[in-house]
């Protein structure tokens, strides 16, 4: 829901008399202020960002924003990642922060270049196969 649909259903709530035994008014007033928290930090992030709009001079490296095609050297099974900003995660689309070890280990790196980092599942190492940037 949407800040000002939150408050006209809180605002509701309210007009329902007893608000100490009221919870849709406690549930409601929750929601207001996680809408509230997420508001303040995101604002307080905009001061702080800084958008990345074209593709580095060396396009054979990894860096901020690059598709990342990599080879697990010890199953062949080939995987792809793009590094992104840290408010920009995910996972099912395989994108992976910037801040990840994975991608630490990745930046500055070329093709056929192996990197070996630790994940929760173990240390991996991988070669990298492909390195690509949005036009």
């Amino acid at each position: 829901m949407r800040r000002p649909e939150v408050v006209k259903a809180l605002a509701a709530a309210a007009a329902e008399g007893d608000r100490s035994e009221n919870a849709e008014y406690t549930y409601r007033k929750k929601q207001l202020g996680e809408i509230d928290r997420r508001v303040r930090y995101l604002s307080k992030r905009l001061e702080a960002l800084k958008v990345v709009d074209a593709a580095p001079a060396d396009r054979e490296a990894v860096f901020f924003g690059a598709a990342v095609e990599l080879e697990n050297v010890a199953s062949g099974e080939c995987v792809c990642y793009r590094i992104v900003g840290p408010d920009e995660t995910d996972a099912a689309r395989g994108w992976i922060s910037i801040d990840a070890p994975l991608a630490r280990a990745l930046l500055k790196k070329r093709i056929d270049d192996e990197v070996q980092v630790q994940l929760p599942g173990g240390l991996v190492r991988y070669v990298i196969v492909d390195v690509r940037y949005p036009d």
